[in-house]
């Protein structure tokens, strides 16, 4: 599943979606839906401060459960993208939504805060959550892992941060939470570009709202599969 882009490019028409999918082979390979195709739909945001409605490819409501399957890298506006920015971000469709989310100020779409935009994003992810209720889970995976986003395309930063491995949880806060401390736990040579690239941006505060909102537990325990 998918939504369009609220930026310019390959992915922010139906259209244009379609055919950069076309041209990746991912349409002919797998079933792909467009949840915005056919407009959005409104979740309500009971608990959120900054929104009190989030809007979502219309298409969400087709679906009784969600695998939530992210790269977790750098971020040059959110600092890092895990698990909680995906389905913020992913499911808010392209008309309303994704703009909706970057802004501070709803009389100037694009106005801009730092800790703004991630307790949005939280706000935003929380009515997914709410949505599905237990019938969510999340994998993220800890490799290739750039400063920047993978919207980014060629012009990302080459990785300089090394691979970890895969995390999964039912909990999306433990699992984007673990995925910090497990970066931050490598050595300074090895962390230091991420590590800067998410305390620069306030990343963090996508951990400390989701854990204001009780959307999960930041502790947890590590179980090792070999």
């Amino acid at each position: 599943v998918e939504c369009n882009t609220a930026y310019e490019g390959g992915r922010n028409r139906s259209a244009a979606h379609w055919e950069t999918m076309r041209m990746h082979g991912w349409s002919e390979r797998f079933p792909v839906d467009l949840l915005d195709e056919e407009g959005e739909t409104v979740l309500e945001v009971p608990d959120g401060l900054q929104i009190k409605q989030n809007y979502v490819g219309s298409h969400l409501d087709r679906y009784a459960s969600l695998l939530v399957l992210s790269h977790f890298k750098g971020h040059p506006m959110g600092g890092f993208g895990g698990s909680m920015k995906n389905i913020a971000i992913g499911n808010a469709d392209g008309r309303i939504g994704k703009a909706m989310l970057h802004t501070s100020d709803p009389s100037n779409p694009w106005e801009y805060s730092q800790e703004r935009f991630m307790e949005n994003m939280a706000e935003s992810a929380k009515a997914t959550t709410d949505f599905f209720g237990k019938q969510i889970i999340y994998i993220n995976v800890l490799r290739n892992m750039s400063v920047d986003c993978d919207c980014a395309g060629l012009a990302a930063a080459p990785p300089t941060t090394p691979d970890i491995g895969i995390l999964a949880s039912t909990d999306i806060l433990a699992v984007d939470q673990a995925s910090i401390d497990l970066v931050f736990a490598l050595p300074d040579a090895a962390k230091h570009d991420l590590q800067e690239r998410i305390e620069s941006r306030r990343g963090l505060r996508q951990l400390s709202y989701m854990k204001e909102l009780s959307m999960g537990n930041d502790q947890y325990e590590l179980i090792t599969i070999e």
